[in-house]
């Protein structure tokens, strides 16, 4: 039995939020939000969202015993960038790429 979570087109870079994800990866529910909540990364609070919804999904939806319930996969896949374009010297413009990710949680039981 598995429950999963995922959170789309989320305006964060990839590579910050995989330093997170890659915090809590394998650890128990409770343990994982608890280290979420005092990360400091900008990530932080978006991952945890994501975890207490696949959590919340797992109890309501499942019927899971939370103290068995273990973040199994999570990850943070790179989604479309937006392009959006600077002024710079001598009347050239250059490229500002804003990343987005998908993150997402799959948590099973022991």
């Amino acid at each position: 039995m598995e429950a999963r979570a995922i959170a789309k087109f989320v305006r964060i870079a990839p590579r910050k939020a995989q330093q997170v994800v890659d915090i809590v990866r394998g650890k128990q529910v409770d343990e994982a939000l608890a280290i979420l909540k005092f990360t400091p990364k900008a990530a932080a609070p978006i991952v945890y969202k994501v975890v207490a919804s696949a959590l919340a999904n797992a109890e309501n939806n499942h019927n899971m015993d939370r103290e068995r319930i273990v973040v199994s996969e999570i990850f943070a896949n790179q989604g479309p960038t937006m392009k959006r374009f600077r002024p710079r010297a001598m009347g050239r413009a250059t490229t500002i790429r804003k990343r987005t990710s998908h993150i997402g949680v799959v948590l099973k039981e022991k």
